[in-house]
């Protein structure tokens, strides 16, 4: 069965169990947005991670962070009064329960590194990686307090076993990484991916269909791993060595207007990897709000900083401990 012909069926058996009075609608509140108050309310539906039936307030405007620009600055005054934009580290238990936390993960490394530590996605995606190494990967990523390994698939249940209670997230990867795939096989994969226990999904867009022009078959391809990673990380790897300007712009542009939470620049398996310039012009297009991750190439501490003062929010690296330990580079750009 499709997957729209899925959202049909439980859509319409939430719908009569909801006409019955078996199932309520959510308790309006004095937050609740004009558009809601004009739909007149009743009980909507939408299939979400790994088939899960989500209510109208798991939206994708909702938890993508899509809303309008003037919602978004309201919320934030981008100062150090700012709760959205402080350092968590900075902020009391009491503080953190008011922005709405039910639970905290804190990591402390034990490993002696700088601040970058706390942007990076430690990865191992080479294609004859083993268990070992990965169990490695791991602990380094525990000592360290990386953000996140970023493994393959296959590798995504050991390292969210290894992993388990340490604060570092599990990332993995999508249509990786031609992105040639069809939208509902990458929605299959991420939702394979969640069972597993990944908390992130690096995607690949369809290069092909965005140098044709083919906008909508890239939106869509997007959306349909939106859709299939409700309260997930979603990162989109636009792979911007093969792109022009114009066309990464476009990419962007579509991320976000999916409700994407980062747009990634490389795979680092293709001709090029991240470069300060492509990671401005990122940001530039996104915008505050959302995440550049930089990717492909990264072998330095200065290079790190570099992204970051270009605008990068996330270093996908190999060369993570390296980097945060300011060992200087491994020798070599090509690849992760």
């Amino acid at each position: 069965m499709h997957e729209n012909d899925i959202k049909l069926v439980v859509e319409t058996v939430v719908r009569v169990l909801a006409e019955k009075g078996l199932l309520s609608a959510p308790k309006s509140c004095a937050c609740k947005t004009s558009s809601q108050t004009a739909s007149g309310g009743g009980v909507k539906t939408t299939l979400g991670t790994a088939g899960k039936v989500l209510g109208a307030e798991w939206s994708p405007t909702r938890i993508g962070g899509n809303l309008a620009p003037a919602q978004q600055e309201a919320d934030h005054t981008h100062g150090a009064d700012c709760p959205h934009c402080r350092q968590l580290n900075s902020l009391s238990s009491s503080d953190i329960r008011d922005m709405g936390a039910d639970r905290v993960g804190v990591c402390h490394p034990t490993q002696n590194c700088n601040e970058i530590s706390n942007f990076v996605d430690h990865t191992l995606l080479k294609p004859g990686a083993t268990q070992e190494e990965i169990a490695k990967l791991c602990h380094d990523a525990k000592n360290y307090c990386f953000a996140s390994v970023c493994v393959n698939p296959s590798y995504v249940s050991l390292a969210a076993r290894l992993l388990q209670g340490s604060g570092v997230k599990v990332c993995t990867v999508v249509g990786f990484p031609l992105g040639s795939t069809t939208p509902t096989v990458k929605a299959l994969e991420s939702r394979d991916a969640i069972a597993n226990g990944a908390h992130e999904i690096d995607m690949v867009i369809n290069v092909g269909a965005l140098k044709s022009g083919n906008d909508a078959l890239v939106q869509d391809d997007i959306r349909a791993v939106r859709e299939a990673t409700r309260g997930k990380v979603l990162k989109v790897i636009l792979e911007t060595s093969l792109l022009s300007d114009d066309e990464k712009v476009r990419a962007c542009r579509m991320s976000k207007a999916v409700g994407a939470d980062f747009v990634k620049t490389s795979t680092g398996f293709g001709p090029g990897g991240a470069t300060a310039q492509d990671v401005k012009l990122m940001r530039d297009t996104v915008g505050p709000m959302m995440g550049v991750k930089a990717s492909g190439g990264i072998r330095d501490t200065a290079m790190a900083r570099q992204m970051n003062a270009a605008g990068a929010t996330r270093l996908g690296t190999s060369a993570s401990v390296a980097i945060v330990t300011d060992a200087g580079s491994s020798g070599g750009s090509k690849g992760y």
